[in-house]
């Protein structure tokens, strides 16, 4: 199945790419690689805000780890002329999560990218990983993640 296909079957439209918020290109591509800037916690609604540890829990943050996914999906789309099946594989995310400095589940928070990743992707969404904690995120989302790809 297409990965086009498997996102509808899944109910996920993926939004236009979002626009940078400063000076910076949202993706670059060298070779085969692709590597996207991050995106931050947004929905149909807006931005995502919170800080876990303080007043936001980890469900509520692993939905918003979900949304900075689909962001990047929706990036690689646009940087593969939209068509998303030229995506070869997720290679590696960065997921930084807006937490108090005692707050230590911030794999939990990611896991709502990485597990959306595998449902949509399969093993193409299988990725190396890290997840860290950021004692503020810009406007004061709750998550950002970058993310590398492999594209044909």
């Amino acid at each position: 199945m297409s990965f086009a296909a498997r996102l509808a079957e899944l109910g996920v439209t993926l939004p236009d790419a979002p626009a940078p918020a400063a000076n910076y290109v949202p993706w670059v591509r060298t070779g085969d690689t692709l590597y996207v800037s991050g995106q931050i916690s947004a929905g149909p609604d807006g931005m995502i805000k919170g800080k876990l540890g303080d007043d936001m829990d980890v469900d509520a943050a692993a939905a918003a780890a979900r949304c900075c996914a689909i962001s990047l999906l929706a990036q690689v789309k646009a940087a593969c002329d939209g068509d998303i099946d030229r995506l070869e594989r997720v290679v590696k995310l960065t997921g930084f999560v807006n937490s108090t400095p005692d707050f230590g589940d911030q794999p939990k928070v990611i896991n709502g990218a990485s597990d959306f990743l595998v449902e949509a992707l399969g093993d193409a969404g299988r990725h190396a990983r890290s997840a860290v904690s950021a004692a503020s995120l810009p406007f004061g989302v709750a998550v950002e993640i970058e993310g590398i790809f492999q594209i044909r």
